[in-house]
């Protein structure tokens, strides 16, 4: 076994031996505080960008969201019913339900969105009043011209503008 005399022996109130450059103990914590900001600035960075990217993902996904509302608004023309039949109760409470759907995805592209759907948001904002909140089959039914109306003029609105829905 060799033993390294040297270092099991020396002992030094002073520190590190005089080849060793000094430095103080306020430069060493500098250093470190510089190493964290650049630590936190990076992760703030990072997380900036990421909300970035989730911001474009949300945006590319509202036209889809729009677009899919409609079509389910649009599937509605393939039902009907005679007022006060058996089905009225499916038909109406399905219309009354894709126009929420369809106001609320119009809603959820924000600014951009109350602006370019202005007038059917309007429209469907005046059946919502209308309605009170109640979608009682008796209520859809008392409501049924303006339901079914406004279905159709937001239908003709969106044909008008296809670019929202292709």
């Amino acid at each position: 076994m060799v033993a390294l005399a040297g270092c099991t022996a020396a002992s030094t109130s002073q520190g590190p031996g005089g080849d060793v450059p000094y430095v103080a103990p306020s430069v060493n914590a500098s250093a470190v505080d510089k190493g964290i900001q650049q630590a936190e600035a990076d992760a703030e960075a990072q997380a900036d960008a990421e909300a970035q990217a989730d911001r474009k993902t949300a945006l590319s996904t509202k036209p889809q969201e729009v677009r899919s509302a409609f079509a389910g608004l649009q599937a509605t023309y393939q039902d009907g019913c005679a007022p006060g039949a058996g089905d009225c109760a499916y038909f109406l409470g399905r219309v009354n339900t894709e126009l929420a759907g369809l106001d609320e995805s119009m809603r959820a592209e924000g600014d951009d969105g109350l602006r370019h759907f202005k007038e059917p948001l309007a429209w469907m904002s005046a059946l919502r009043t209308a309605l009170a909140g109640d979608a009682s089959t008796n209520n859809l039914e008392k409501h049924r011209k303006q339901l079914i109306g406004t279905r159709d003029r937001v239908n003709a609105w969106m044909q008008g503008h296809p670019e929202d829905y292709r």
